[in-house]
């Protein structure tokens, strides 16, 4: 886990949330596209080190998947923190582009006929 500091000690993720072990909303999915407000709202506090991490990887669009990766940390605990971002007016999120499921059938249609004529 990334959470370690110079002197090799681990923060805990329950501290990064401050205990909190569920999101506050149902915004973010594995695939939710997440990029900072630029400029940043006035009435903004100084993020904590962690929440500024995120909004330093989301100065690009950056799926949910992605960004707990990069931070190692759980993504129930980046979505926690999140939340936080998105209530204080520090991120947007985007939710995954949904598709008809008339397309959906029809590419299924099209694989089991392809998988028929082998």
């Amino acid at each position: 886990m990334n959470g370690g500091d110079a002197g090799g000690r681990l923060v805990r993720p329950f501290t990064l949330t401050g205990g909190r072990t569920r999101p506050s909303r149902t915004d973010f999915t594995l695939i939710t596209s997440v990029t900072t407000v630029d400029p940043p709202p006035d009435r903004a506090a100084r993020p904590q080190p962690e929440h500024a991490r995120i909004l330093r990887l989301c100065t690009k669009p950056v799926v949910v998947a992605e960004l707990a990766a990069q931070l190692d940390l759980p993504v129930s605990v980046v979505c926690i923190m999140l939340c936080d971002l998105l209530e204080a007016g520090r991120i947007v999120a985007h939710a995954p582009r949904q598709i008809s499921r008339t397309s959906d059938m029809d590419l299924l249609q099209k694989v089991r006929d392809g998988l028929g004529r082998l």
